[in-house]
């Protein structure tokens, strides 16, 4: 663990009073993930949060690595025990973008989006990525569920191999952002969001960019391709392959693709 940077401090002092009061930092860790999974396994309590300055091995979905410069991004997972069901754990992703969302936007006034299943977009380019694992208990039921969130924020440039594909705060903005700053406007709105479960679907739909759009969906048992019409209580995509034939998409990687001239 990390002493106590000046900049956390400040942030610990502005959470006191949420459910996100107890936050922790380290400078390194394969995944703030699976060091909070584990710590959830041994009793940590809702609400605990865990920052790290560098990730050797995040991950992202699919089994993916995610790597990002040491102290350039804001990488941090939150564990929610709290109001768990099955039928409801896709709102806690929805709840976490939105949250996610709105602090880019209030932070680094940066207008971002959210793109299926959990991604953050300026323009066409990724900002931040999320991903939710779970606890499960012996009945198959969750009994905590961490919540990671990997954003970039200040980078030099992004690699040759990003290039088109990602961004981060900074290179949008032309000025350092804080990320102190973003952390506490995320768990605050995260906790906004969590008291109001009946509305994040309705918002999620309102600022997913997805909808509405010719996507492609990567699925490891086939590629659908369609329009995005909807999302359904269950947090499935749905996709319109021809008229009126919908396709329900569980999981995959959307690519939004340009509409016939």
């Amino acid at each position: 663990m990390t002493g106590d940077p000046e900049p956390w401090a400040t942030v610990r002092a502005q959470l006191a009073s949420t459910r996100f009061a107890d936050v922790r930092t380290v400078d390194e860790v394969d995944s703030t993930n699976r060091m909070l999974l584990d710590e959830a396994r041994a009793g940590a309590p809702d609400g605990a949060v865990l920052v790290a300055e560098h990730q050797r091995a995040g991950r992202g979905r699919m089994g993916r690595t995610w790597s990002a410069p040491p102290g350039g991004s804001l990488l941090v997972s939150v564990l929610v025990r709290r109001d768990l069901s099955r039928e409801r754990l896709h709102l806690l992703t929805m709840a976490a973008g939105l949250a996610l969302a709105d602090a880019v936007r209030t932070v680094a006034d940066l207008p971002a989006d959210l793109k299926w299943p959990n991604d953050l977009l300026v323009g066409n380019r990724k900002l931040a990525g999320m991903l939710a694992e779970a606890d499960v208990g012996a009945d198959g039921g969750p009994r905590a569920v961490v919540v990671g969130v990997g954003l970039n924020v200040n980078w030099d440039s992004v690699p040759d191999e990003l290039a088109g594909i990602a961004t981060a705060c900074n290179l949008e903005t032309g000025r350092t952002v804080d990320r102190g700053e973003l952390l506490v406007a995320f768990l605050t709105g995260f906790e906004a969001r969590l008291a109001q479960p009946d509305q994040i679907a309705r918002d999620y739909r309102r600022r997913l960019a997805t909808l509405g759009r010719r996507v492609r969906v990567e699925r490891a048992d086939g590629d659908v391709v369609g329009r995005a019409v909807d999302v359904d209580h269950g947090g499935r995509l749905l996709v319109e392959v021809d008229v009126g034939c919908i396709v329900e998409v569980a999981a995959g990687d959307v690519v939004h693709l340009r509409d016939a001239p």
